[in-house]
């Protein structure tokens, strides 16, 4: 119940030096320059962790996985693996907001949240946005605000698609009503009611949100658009729509095709929009974990697919500090303290007195992650794995 984390720099995201962290239970007691443990009973009761010559940083928050499998676009053969607990942790990460896709026949909304509640038993975060490609959404009450009100782990919508052959190609008006009802979900409920945005490759980009914005009484940050890497059309045009005060987010497992200019990473996007005077509280990574990542010829027809890996979260945000000169506490910022605001997840993202104890510790040079709590519980300590899953 009482661990205490000591001698590592720590980046909570912001730096604060060399601390020590007392962790109880599930939260972060206490920190402080140096905590020491008293001799006799109690000192025997407190596990010390040293982490000298360390970073930590908090827990990864990956706010795009599908948790249970997704994809199936090259058949039922297709239907991707579920998320193991250990993709997750070795990964860093100990949040996470599961999603269904393109199939929201086979997948429903029941199976996702038994999945989230699995995942949370063996011991890390997880939510999950209701619906999937569709409109009209597929929800789990039959509407959205009921959902978002109603049932503990559901904290928006999405994941909606627009601009993608796969998608219902919803109108503007329905995508205002499907905004409404997980704005009005959220007020009610103190969640975030974000509407999850999938954009795809078409050349009509993020202008079904835009009109949206333009014509009704719905704020920007009401919508959180993802794979905004997918190419470079779409990655100007999330530029312009971030600098008028909308979030993007950046699909990790997802190769963008800036074949133009020769970036083909996340790393470099990020880069990139924070030269173009984006701030960092409106840019996210996520992994798109699980997810098929399929591919199309010309004409629309399946040629073949991979895998998304969560695993891939936290690697571009190494090679964003490592390969580009992110600050650290800069690019850390990308899968911890903005994640954690946008979806109103107040005990996430920050390392603070009174948050969850999700910590990673990272290798001071090369950034290679070590050691990983979540909720103050050990599942990955100097590499090797502690906690498995149920079924691994």
């Amino acid at each position: 119940m009482l661990k205490l984390v000591r001698n590592g720099e720590i980046y909570a995201p912001e730096y604060l030096g060399k601390k020590d962290v007392l962790i109880v239970d599930e939260k972060i007691g206490y920190i402080d320059d140096q905590i020491d443990v008293p001799e006799g009973f109690f000192g025997e009761k407190v596990e010390v962790i040293d982490v000298e010559g360390k970073v930590i940083v908090p827990g990864f928050i990956d706010s795009h996985v599908h948790i249970m499998g997704g994809g199936g676009e090259g058949s039922f053969k297709t239907r991707t693996p579920e998320l193991m607990l250990t993709d997750a942790t070795t990964s860093g990460i100990t949040t996470l907001i599961g999603v269904i896709g393109t199939d929201g026949t086979t997948r429903t909304m029941a199976s996702l949240i038994a999945k989230a509640r699995g995942l949370e038993e063996e011991g890390i975060t997880c939510y999950v946005q209701t619906g999937s490609y569709q409109v009209p959404v597929k929800t789990l009450t039959g509407k959205i605000e009921d959902d978002i009100i109603l049932v503990d782990r559901i904290i928006g919508a999405g994941e909606i698609a627009i601009a993608d052959h796969r998608s219902s190609q919803p109108t503007v008006e329905e995508m205002a009503k499907i905004a409404s009802a997980a704005r009005v979900g959220g007020i009610l409920s103190g969640k975030s009611g974000i509407v999850n945005v999938h954009v795809g490759d078409s050349p009509d980009c993020l202008n079904l949100i835009e009109e949206v914005v333009e014509t009704t009484d719905i704020p920007i940050k009401q919508f959180y658009p993802t794979h905004i890497n997918r190419n470079s059309r779409l990655f100007e045009a999330g530029i312009a729509y971030a600098k008028k005060g909308g979030y993007v987010d950046f699909t990790t497992s997802t190769i963008p095709k800036f074949l133009e200019e020769g970036e083909v990473k996340c790393s470099t996007g990020l880069k990139r929009m924070l030269d173009a005077g984006v701030p960092i509280e409106q840019i996210t990574f996520t992994s798109d974990g699980q997810a098929s990542l399929p591919e199309f010829d010309e004409n629309g027809d399946f040629k073949g697919l991979k895998l998304g890996k969560v695993s891939s979260l936290f690697k571009e945000v190494r090679d964003a500090v490592l390969e580009e000169d992110v600050p650290l506490e800069t690019a850390i910022q990308v899968v911890t303290s903005t994640p954690a605001h946008i979806l109103k997840l107040k005990q996430k993202g920050r390392i603070r007195e009174g948050n969850d104890a999700d910590l990673v510790i990272l290798e001071k040079e090369t950034l290679e992650i070590d050691t990983v709590l979540a909720k103050g519980k050990l599942m990955v300590k100097e590499k090797q794995v502690i906690v498995k899953g149920t079924f691994e």
